[in-house]
């Protein structure tokens, strides 16, 4: 059995740096965290895609560059987060604009993310 490779620190420097990519509206690193066979479920991608869920890692680049490709960058806020080390599940609440959202992602043992689902409200 592997070891795992994220912990609570691992989990911080992943939030900084998801945060930054999003607000540089770098799709192709915000991607690069995701194993090629994750699953991605959003509201918003029910409106453009027909479902709530995408499924693979070019899929879902696709999808977030119909969504977000033509934003130059965004001010997305960290309001909060929580690692769960028990199911390596990551959960982050942030801010864009008036949109408040929260998102969890699980990983697997070697660090990518292999499901996420986004939930907005206000």
């Amino acid at each position: 059995m592997s070891e795992r490779v994220m912990d609570r620190a691992a989990m911080g420097r992943f939030v900084e740096a998801w945060c930054a990519s999003w607000c540089r509206v770098d799709i192709d690193a915000v991607v690069s965290h995701f194993a090629e066979d994750a699953e991605m479920r959003s509201p918003l991608a029910l409106k453009l895609t027909d479902s709530p869920v995408v499924v693979g890692a070019e899929n879902i680049r696709a999808y977030w560059r119909q969504a977000y490709g033509a934003i130059e960058s965004a001010d997305l806020k960290i309001l909060s987060w929580s690692w769960d080390d028990t199911i390596a599940r990551l959960t982050v609440w942030w801010q864009l604009g008036d949109t408040r959202a929260s998102e969890f992602m699980d990983f697997d043992g070697a660090g990518r993310v292999i499901r996420s689902e986004a939930f907005y409200g206000k």
